[in-house]
């Protein structure tokens, strides 16, 4: 067996089925271990940061590390989007990385890089196989590291030569899980806390973003009577309908809400990390001992009290604690006053606007329309940007709809997620948002659809313009303009060339259609000649107006 052969071997003993790549001279042996594969489908890109968006959003869906493989040097400094993507919104990755032969490891060679110092910051471990007797080993802390804890990207540099190499190490198996739970002293003050609290608030993430966890969530919410918020585009966790669900933490969630949200007197963190988006700037609750109680119980110790002392902290993962936690007791404190006036401020947000614009429609009235149609069982892609901002507000989610969308704010994500998608569900309608900038970046790997003939919906907001970026221009250099607009090709012909059928919204009436083009078979294209003054400030608005 080779090196190249056991790696492939230990993918496919955990259930890895699919590795995305844009091929190298310098992995040629691992893509000869694929040769042939019916267990594990090798999706080519066109780019490796669309390769590792793909292999992102299937992890997301999946529970499972996603995989990509890149060559050295540009290969690997293309995918670095990805790296640092996945340690942000803390999903499971390992990126393979072909390196130069051995024997000129750190001689300065052709594309040479040292990844550990150049991934050192951002991924969770970092390592290089210089001796085929260790690629088991590696493999094993690759796949563990990249599961545990808060999940996160790993990336693996292989010489070339050591890919073709013999070695006698079996392919790595399952390992049993690492699991922890509550201990009883622990329960009972948790238990104390929720059956004592006024105004409980629950803050949920990333560890209950599986269909299991999510069920387990919607049961203890309701049984112990529990507000939520989601952590940062993590809208799909909860029915966004349901009394109990609060609303999500946002980049800028509205005063009015912060100033109810602060009324708490029991916070309960689960399964999220309490970073910067999700505290409101490190704001909510206040550093570093809350006015409220706290309670975070996350898998992984070290996020625990990094940033705000707790006053209960339990490592062990959200199922542990709503496998042990038990019933609530007979009777707890009426909550409704304090459940209603949460759901006063969410119904507030979500409120779809109505705007007086005059250069095009107002990307939020395509959201809303959309929101309306979108079917029990979408899957919801989103691209970074300004454009994006409306589907987090207005769409109401609910399980098992999926919300797939950058927490780090990578542009270039939305494609390839959607391509991802409906490779690991084709029978689901899987609805891509993207802005014309971030479709210029990987709207490419929309060859990967063609090849596969996936029918993707893709709804395109096209105004020229870097909008999230043109909005904080506007407000901190008022009518100075400058890097921020752009001219595009003719998105049309584009969209046709990857094999899609095309509509082009041009104005409000013809909104309503775009359900049924949704509803509809094979690919579609959907651009929206969408409005910039609808997305900057109030002031803006009027200046532009005025001018």
């Amino acid at each position: 067996m080779t090196v190249a052969e056991l790696i492939v071997d230990s993918l496919a003993a955990h259930a890895i089925d699919r590795v995305f790549c844009v091929p190298g001279e310098s992995y040629l042996g691992l893509l000869d271990a694929l040769h042939g594969r019916s267990d594990i489908d090798t999706v080519v890109c066109r780019h490796e940061s669309g390769a590792g968006f793909m292999a992102l959003a299937d992890a997301r869906l999946t529970g499972r590390p996603g995989i990509a493989c890149v060559s050295r040097g540009p290969g690997a400094s293309n995918a670095a989007i990805a790296v640092h993507t996945a340690q942000q919104d803390g999903i499971p990755f390992i990126l393979i990385v072909g390196q130069v032969a051995a024997r000129d490891v750190r001689r300065d060679a052709f594309q040479e890089i040292d990844y550990k110092a150049m991934f050192g910051s951002i991924a969770k471990w970092t390592a290089e196989i210089t001796d085929p007797e260790r690629a088991a080993e590696t493999v094993l802390r690759a796949i563990q590291t990249a599961t545990s804890g808060v999940p996160g990207p790993v990336v693996i540099a292989v010489p070339e030569d050591i890919l073709t190499a013999d070695c006698t190490a079996e392919p790595v198996r399952p390992q049993a899980p690492i699991a922890a739970a509550p201990d009883a002293a622990s329960l009972a003050a948790l238990r104390g806390m929720l059956g004592s609290a006024e105004r409980p608030l629950v803050i949920a993430g990333s560890a209950v973003a599986g269909d299991e966890g999510r069920r387990q969530l919607l049961d203890f919410l309701e049984a112990w009577n529990l507000p939520a918020v989601v952590s940062f585009r993590r809208q799909d966790l909860l029915p966004n309908a349901h009394r109990l669900y609060a609303g999500d933490m946002g980049l800028a969630n509205p005063e009015a809400q912060m100033a109810v949200l602060r009324q708490a007197d029991l916070i309960l963190v689960l399964g999220a990390r309490l970073s910067d988006i999700t505290t409101q700037g490190y704001s909510f609750p206040r550093l570093v001992r809350p006015a409220q109680r706290l309670v975070h119980v996350h898998a992984d110790h070290g996020v625990l009290g990094t940033h705000f002392g707790c006053d209960l902290a339990i490592a062990c993962g959200p199922d542990a604690l709503f496998a042990t936690v038990g019933a609530p007791p007979a009777a707890l404190p009426d909550r409704t006053g304090w459940i209603d006036a949460l759901s006063e401020q969410r119904r507030a947000i979500a409120a779809p606007r109505r705007f007086d614009v005059d250069d095009g429609i107002p990307f939020e009235e395509v959201v809303s329309s959309i929101g309306k149609a979108l079917p029990d069982d979408a899957i919801v892609t989103v691209d970074a940007g300004t454009f994006g901002a409306p589907v987090y507000r207005v769409i109401e989610f609910r399980p098992p709809q999926r919300l797939l969308a950058p927490i780090s704010g990578a542009m270039g994500f939305g494609v390839p997620a959607a391509v991802a998608a409906a490779l690991r569900a084709p029978e689901r309608p899987v609805i891509c948002f993207v802005g014309d900038g971030g479709l210029l970046m990987t709207g490419s790997e929309l060859a990967v659809a063609l090849e596969r003939g996936l029918p993707l919906k893709v709804v395109v907001s096209e105004n020229g313009t870097y909008g999230s970026i043109r909005l904080h221009q506007e407000r901190e250099y008022p009518g100075r303009v400058n890097g921020t607009s752009f001219t595009n090709p003719d998105l049309e012909l584009i969209g046709r060339a990857y094999g899609l059928a095309v509509t082009r919204i041009r104005t409000l009436a013809e909104v309503p259609d775009i359900a049924a083009l949704l509803a509809a078979p094979g690919p579609q294209f959907i651009i929206v000649d969408t409005s910039v003054k609808a997305i900057l400030p109030k002031p803006v608005q009027t200046r532009l107006a005025a001018d």
